[in-house]
């Protein structure tokens, strides 16, 4: 019998999505290409592994347990992977771009401290499914991730930004009343963009004004030159103030906030030897901007 990694990873998709379409976004494949990869482990099986259905796919019972083991061997190589990093002392670190360029620089000595560390900047949906593969060790998101052990970290309040003369007129505003036409926002796949829409009671199809900006400091930049209204969190506040002296920041009378966390995969290597003192150096971090912001604004 010749199982490969590969099937098992993408019948582990397929268990989880009840969708070759679906499943195959989520490995990065074709459809035709994940449904050869599932036919052949079907074949080295000896039985059929998946009902498909007019309308979704289910598992067959011989499936269910080849998806059990599956979902061990998964585990044991991340397990292993997380090992061998943690033999060369590296930790592999993701971040969402609405907190790394804030929360980074005032972290890094703490983080150097701690040995050698590789960051990467994505998207959550992108920290989240790297994390679930391994390649990860920890990601600090703003969303919850139930499917992951969580850390909370800090809690980062929003404040409305604009110019003095767009704010004076805002003031008292609760996020609801913002005018659509006014709010700036970020490019979707960025949890902040959907953070602000909801607190604003607002869809894309509401907001009319579609910048495609992939940045913070894009928005805070626009907003500044009297171009609309945008909500900046409590941790870029300070940064964002200075690089722009035209943008002015209000607070909100029931302020809005979102839940900054650090996540990992729940059966990760020895968590307290690299997990919890990432813990502490990333919350003491985050929590000394939130008090710089707080005195400020």
């Amino acid at each position: 019998m010749n199982v490969t990694l590969r099937q098992l990873s993408y019948l582990r998709a397929l268990g989880h999505a009840r969708s070759f379409s679906r499943a195959a976004e989520m490995v990065h494949v074709s459809q035709p290409a994940l449904s050869v990869q599932i036919r052949e482990l079907e074949d080295q099986i000896g039985q059929p592994l998946v009902e498909r259905r007019p309308r979704d796919v289910r598992l067959t019972r011989a499936g269910r347990r080849v998806l059990e083991t599956a979902e061990r061997v998964a585990a044991e190589l991340r397990s292993l992977q997380a090992e061998a990093r943690r033999g060369l002392g590296q930790v592999n670190l993701g971040v969402i771009p609405t907190i790394a360029p804030y929360l980074l620089p005032a972290a890094l000595p703490g983080l150097r401290a701690q040995g050698v560390l590789r960051l990467r900047e994505a998207t959550t949906e992108e920290l989240i499914e790297e994390v679930g593969q391994g390649t990860l060790d920890a990601a600090i998101i703003a969303t919850p991730a139930p499917e992951f052990f969580e850390a909370p970290l800090f809690e980062d309040r929003f404040l409305l930004a604009g110019t003095p003369d767009q704010l004076a007129m805002n003031r008292g505003l609760a996020p609801q009343a913002i005018n659509p036409d006014q709010l700036l926002l970020l490019d979707e796949g960025h949890c902040l963009a959907d953070q602000a829409l909801a607190l604003c009671g607002l869809t894309r199809a509401a907001q009319r004004i579609d910048l495609g900006a992939s940045s913070l400091t894009t928005l805070c930049a626009l907003a500044g030159q009297a171009m609309g209204l945008t909500l900046v969190p409590e941790i870029a506040a300070m940064q964002e103030s200075r690089a722009f002296p035209t943008l002015a920041l209000l607070r909100f009378a029931d302020e809005p906030a979102r839940q900054v966390r650090l996540v990992r995969a729940r059966e990760a290597s020895d968590p307290e030897a690299w997990f919890d003192p990432l813990v502490r150096v990333l919350k003491a971090a985050g929590e000394g901007l939130i008090t710089q912001a707080r005195k400020r604004f």
